[in-house]
């Protein structure tokens, strides 16, 4: 909200210069955007009248003017504007005349001597255009300052107000603010009523009282619409950038920036019958004032008489029943609106409007009488005419309702942290203009009609800081003992992890959490998703029980891009129904870590032949994440992994997620090209490690053995390692499988494994006799076990 200085002044007046004022207001809440100057600064320049004008004997564009000035004798000034002429009165920069940093001085144009400058708008900084010099009324005095004759010692104010502070949407709650803030005394406009003169009124109907509670007009007759506006209020409206339009217009404007309530007048000789408030009927169509044709929608709040609609409620008058320069008689209305009735309404039909913005955030519902009698005082004074009596459509049991709040003065000193007495707080809400109980500690308060926002205890102590100032609450470092955090060697946290990811190349990736429904069938098998009951677009309708599907379409990104390397990586929480069937509080939410690599295993180089990445390169990643631990991996089928190359991952023989490459179905679907390798795991399972612990180095040689066994095609290579280990005596310190072997000299659906054993002792030398105790009895195991030959 824009508004002058010198207007708030007049209702309140702080020692306080214009900085300070400004200051003021942004701690108490209401944020000053912008403070301006309403004109340039400038000195010596005076009200003139021009004497004479004549044509320069030597330039076609200028003129030679004899200009009063107040200065007891006639000047002469050359003057080039197209408006100038004899009988005008104009602003006259004098010699030594400072327009913002350009001096005036006397001068020869064109032969003829200059004593000063006839000064446009544009040059003194009032406005941003000009046509020609500045026009004065004819009243205005001769020689008399200008920047005091036209009050350009002012100040812009535009302050950026929260939602809740409708009640500053006007230069009389501002002034009520500032005085609440320095204690000075407030002055508000008289809103006398105005007794009627004639007996005229029309009826007032409320249809949709729930909307529209309270409506009150009134009949003016006789008014002159032509009448010119008073420049006092031209100029407060210009400075608040309202553009003056007409002497009845601009009243209704005056008084909803000075009060806050928003006013319209219909012209009367265009009404029939009662004033209904109501909502539309169907097809019911209105003709706005900016000439704007809309068909209302069904809860929109229509001003209506007997035969048609007349203006959309509290938003925008209807050009049809608008008054003109032609208008003699006038109905005048000021209503409260439910701000929930009016709230998006004209931001459905493209616009927006003063009014509507008031009405949507809360005007004073007591305002509406006061606000009548104020713009009534005003039309008479200005326009003339004869008034009737208002009538006020009144439903009390559907009006607002201020309720007390109770607030306790300890809370006040736990949230505010500083001590104040009861007296203190008492004077800020008489301030406040709160009605005040005591009762004991506590104070129980009645916010005015024009607070909507004082609800609860926490505003009213929102309140006390302000009155108190925010500066003057003191700054109190916190104190506390500071201690190192325990950091178990086995825990590690969630950057650590990020890190061992990034250093086996991958790039982390954030994606959302709203995903399509066709990843969660294609890629979790989900057919029954976490639906989202207002998602935010279509493609992102459900809840994803999977990171897979977020790291695939990186990948399409990625390969429309032509990028023949791909790794990334996500961490993420999931969301996925209870497994045991529980409502909506039941769904459980794991954190899971997930990666993917596409493309080439390794950058380009000369140095070695391109490959694409396989299922061994990512689970060598993923065997690197966890180490020191072991994982096993078995064999297992995975909706969004190739069946034959996919396999479920358990640390301590629980499952802790999947690895495999990318299933060709969704390969061919999502145009992949080459199929990725992606693993998901449970967080937690990276998240915890073991413990270091001290083993004896040997200074002793270790024994080497290779056992090479025949098994069955089923037998999996880790099946079989599990069964040696676990049989392998204390001399052996290591089995690993080296090489498997299918081919010339082994069996139809027969494979070899050969397994490296390597044996060792902290004491001594093993003997031969050992180690081949050792060899025949891992040997024997397999044989007897899982049906395994040893190769020949």
């Amino acid at each position: 909200m824009q508004f002058s200085e010198l207007w708030l002044r007049s209702f309140v007046s702080p020692d306080l210069d214009s900085d300070a004022l400004g200051h003021l207001l942004t701690m108490a809440g209401l944020e000053v955007e912008e403070q301006d100057g309403v004109a340039a600064v400038f000195s010596k320049v005076v009200v003139a009248q021009i004497i004479e004008a004549e044509k320069h004997p030597n330039a076609d564009k200028l003129r030679v003017c004899k200009v009063d000035a107040g200065q007891g004798e006639l000047l002469q000034i050359v003057c080039g504007a197209p408006n100038a002429a004899a009988g005008i009165r104009i602003p006259c920069a004098l010699v030594g005349a400072d327009l913002a940093g350009f001096g005036i001085k006397a001068a020869k144009l064109r032969g003829v001597e200059s004593f000063g400058m006839l000064c446009s708008a544009k040059e003194l900084g009032i406005s941003d255009e000009s046509s020609g010099l500045l026009v004065l009324p004819e009243d205005a005095p001769v020689g008399t300052d200008l920047r005091d004759y036209l009050a350009l010692n002012d100040t812009l104010f535009t302050i950026k107000l929260t939602p809740n502070r409708a009640d500053c949407l006007s230069l009389s709650g501002i002034a009520r603010e500032v005085a609440a803030l320095t204690g000075q005394p407030l002055s508000l406009p008289a809103c006398e009523p105005v007794a009627a003169v004639i007996g005229d009124s029309r009826a007032i109907v409320l249809d949709a009282a729930e909307a529209c509670p309270r409506y009150s007009g009134r009949i003016i007759r006789g008014v002159d619409a032509k009448a010119p506006t008073p420049e006092w209020m031209k100029q407060r409206l210009a400075r608040s950038g309202i553009r003056s339009i007409s002497a009845l217009v601009d009243v209704t404007n005056y008084v909803m920036l000075e009060l806050g309530q928003p006013l319209h007048a219909f012209d009367e000789a265009k009404l029939g019958g009662k004033i209904h408030v109501r909502f539309p009927k169907a097809g019911e169509q209105v003709l706005l004032l900016n000439g704007q044709t809309v068909t209302p929608a069904a809860d929109t709040l229509l001003i209506a008489d007997e035969t048609r609609a007349l203006a959309l409620a509290g938003i925008m008058g209807g050009e049809d029943s608008g008054i003109t320069l032609d208008t003699t008689d006038l109905f005048l209305e000021s209503a409260f609106f439910a701000p929930d009735a009016i709230a998006g309404r004209a931001r459905a039909y493209g616009f927006s409007s003063d009014a509507s913005y008031r009405f949507e955030r809360g005007v004073d519902f007591a305002l509406a009488g006061q606000a009548i009698e104020r713009a009534t005082r005003l039309i008479l004074d200005i326009c003339g005419g004869q008034p009737g009596p208002v009538v006020d459509a009144v439903e009390a049991g559907k009006l607002p309702q201020r309720k007390p709040i109770r607030l306790r003065a300890a809370r006040v000193r736990r949230v505010l942290g500083i001590e104040l007495s009861a007296d203190e707080v008492a004077g800020m809400f008489g301030r406040l203009n709160l009605q005040v109980v005591r009762e004991g500690d506590d104070f129980v308060v009645t916010p005015p009609s024009y607070r909507f926002d004082l609800e609860i205890e926490e505003d009213l102590i929102e309140e006390i800081a302000r009155l108190h100032g925010y500066d003057n609450i003191p700054v109190r470092a916190p104190k506390g003992p500071i201690s190192m955090l325990p950091r178990p060697e086995a825990k590690r946290d969630t950057m650590f992890v990020r890190r061992l990811v990034a250093g086996r190349e991958y790039q982390e990736v954030i994606n959302f959490a709203f995903v399509e429904e066709a990843w969660e069938k294609d890629f979790g098998g989900n057919a029954d998703p976490v639906r989202l009951a207002n998602p935010i677009a279509s493609q992102m309708s459900v809840m994803r029980s999977t990171l897979i599907g977020g790291l695939v379409a990186n990948l399409v990104t990625n390969r429309k891009r032509q990028t023949n390397r791909v790794r990334v990586f996500e961490i993420g929480r999931c969301f996925a129904k209870d497994p045991a069937g529980r409502p909506v509080e039941g769904y459980y939410q794991p954190v899971r870590i997930a990666a993917l690599a596409g493309g080439l295993a390794r950058p380009e180089q000369w140095g070695e032949s391109n490959r694409n990445v396989d299922f061994y390169d990512v689970k060598a990643d993923l065997e690197a994440l966890l180490f020191p631990r072991v994982a096993e991996f078995e064999r297992a089928a995975h909706p969004a992994l190739h069946p034959g190359r996919s396999a479920r991952v358990l640390l301590d023989g629980r499952a802790i997620g999947v690895i495999g490459e990318l299933h060709p179905v969704w390969v061919q679907r999502y145009e992949l090209g080459t199929a990725p390798v992606v693993f998901e795991i449970e967080l937690d399972a990276l998240l915890e490690t073991r413990t270091p612990a001290y083993r004896e180095v040997s200074r002793f040689p270790a024994v080497t053995r290779d056992l090479a066994l025949v098994v069955d095609q089923q037998v999996s290579a880790a099946s079989l390692l599990k069964g040696l280990q676990s049989v392998a005596p204390a001399i052996v310190q290591h089995i690993e499988l080296f090489d498997q072997y299918q081919g010339k000299g082994i069996e139809p659906n027969r494979k070899s494994l050969a397994f490296r054993v390597v044996m060792q002792e902290t004491q001594r030398t093993l003997e031969d006799a050992e180690v081949d105790a050792a060899m025949i009895a891992l040997t024997r195991h397999a044989e007897d076990s899982l049906g395994a030959k040893l190769r020949a």
